[in-house]
């Protein structure tokens, strides 16, 4: 026990050291927002699993109710404080959608899927709107508003991803469709019928963001002593070392996975995972 904490110590010390080190400045949200702190709202895929969300932050000081708006000023979210939270009020609010899967899980190999909820990224931009959301949030009798801007400009999914455990070497390539969730023929479909107003190949990205993750269940002392950074998306070699003193203050036999996300200007990001890294292999992960 007493060696276990002293490795998550020497993990949580490395951790900060080396992410503090090259960390992108990247616009998390709109900030300020009106008369709010910030806010945003925004689009996330995961490539690999196939799913699609809509994610959006709303931070404001003094408040005991919050809402907001879709661009046809209909409430989509309400929030509001009772009792004890009402007296002390909350700031950042920060809510994800369900992630459905973004395909027919009927039509892969995996028979455990295939009584899950799916909606196509055509369904998805059918249901959702592109266009100025707006927070409305404060006290009972006295509001502030904000705005911020969802796009569909959604990045491509980053692909090649590759690990060297030799060097810690994580790398990594722009990629040109959305991975699970559409291949790059039907995004030219959605493009041309007008659904996505650009081809996510032609999507700039701003930043990545590059996740060295163990791969061990939630109450492993272990889990989420991960490392991760941003770096600029116009970085001309794409890759990104885990430190040494991080990976070799690791037990033996860790599992691990790396992910990648392409953000885009507004936010919007692809994420694209890949797992079966075993760090300081001696007998083997299982």
């Amino acid at each position: 026990m007493k060696q276990r904490k002293e490795i998550l110590r020497a993990l949580r010390g490395t951790i900060g050291i080396a992410a503090g080190v090259l960390v992108a400045s990247s616009a998390s949200a709109t900030a300020p927002c009106g008369d709010l702190g910030e806010c945003k709202a925004l689009v996330e895929i995961n490539s690999s699993d196939g799913d699609i969300g809509f994610h959006f932050l709303m931070d404001a000081d003094d408040v005991q109710k919050a809402r907001l708006k879709n661009p046809d000023g209909k409430r989509i979210f309400k929030a509001e404080g009772f009792n004890q939270l009402r007296e002390q009020r909350f700031t950042e609010t920060f809510v994800e959608s369900t992630e459905p899967l973004c395909f027919d899980p009927l039509t892969d190999a995996d028979p455990e899927n295939d009584d899950e909820d799916f909606a196509t990224l055509e369904d998805f931009l059918n249901l959702w709107d592109a266009g100025t959301y707006t927070f409305v949030a404060g006290e009972r009798q006295e509001s502030g508003t904000g705005e911020t801007e969802l796009t569909f400009d959604l990045p491509a999914a980053p692909t090649g991803l590759a690990f060297d455990d030799a060097t810690g070497v994580i790398s990594w390539s722009a990629g040109d469709d959305l991975g699970e969730c559409a291949t790059s023929a039907e995004l030219d479909t959605l493009v041309m019928q007008g659904d996505l107003p650009v081809h996510p190949q032609d999507v700039p990205v701003t930043s990545w963001e590059i996740v060295f993750a163990l791969d061990v269940d939630d109450g492993d002392p272990l889990a989420g002593v991960d490392f991760s950074i941003r770096v600029p998306g116009g970085i001309a070699t794409k890759e990104v070392t885990v430190p040494a003193e991080y990976l070799n203050a690791l037990p033996e036999d860790t599992p691990a996975k790396i992910e990648i996300g392409a953000i885009g200007a507004g936010d919007n990001a692809t994420f694209t995972e890949v797992g079966d890294i075993c760090v300081n292999e001696n007998a083997g992960c299982d």
